[in-house]
């Protein structure tokens, strides 16, 4: 999984469209004062988040975002995946002559640390980042995880 500002800002707009929601949907441009982040920049971010099935728009007055799912159903893995190009495990690494002996074993570290990574966000919900419960400590949103 590929961690990019594009998946940071995603995740931080949906973390206040879920605190400010209260039922109603919010606006791009109230995410956008209270998160500092463009305006067109939060535009495409959502674009993407409502092909992905994360949010839904309202038109007309009193329109904007809303979360299509629960806060506590909504992974944060799917958050940067809407918003991010996939990225191959193979391509977590380049590439090397079959006889680079380093290349071959640090291969394995950087695939493994991909997969812990895919877990945990996985395993962690817009609920649990709004309620900070996010501890890497085998409680909380990891339990569970390996």
């Amino acid at each position: 999984m590929k961690l990019t500002t594009k998946g940071r800002y995603a995740v931080t707009a949906m973390v206040d469209l879920a605190a400010h929601s209260n039922g109603k949907p919010v606006t791009l441009a109230e995410i956008a004062n209270r998160q500092n982040i463009s305006l067109s920049y939060l535009e495409q971010l959502f674009a993407k988040m409502r092909r992905a099935g994360l949010v839904g728009s309202v038109r007309g007055p009193g329109g904007g975002y809303r979360l299509v799912r629960a806060a506590t159903e909504t992974r944060i893995a799917d958050i940067v995946r809407a918003v991010d190009d996939p990225i191959a495990s193979d391509a977590l690494v380049a590439r090397s002559d079959a006889g680079d002996r380093v290349h071959l074993v640090t291969a394995d570290l950087w695939v493994a640390l991909n997969d812990h990574v895919q877990r945990y966000l996985n395993a962690v919900s817009l609920a649990h980042v709004l309620e900070r419960n996010v501890s890497i400590d085998g409680q909380a949103a990891t339990e569970g995880v390996e």
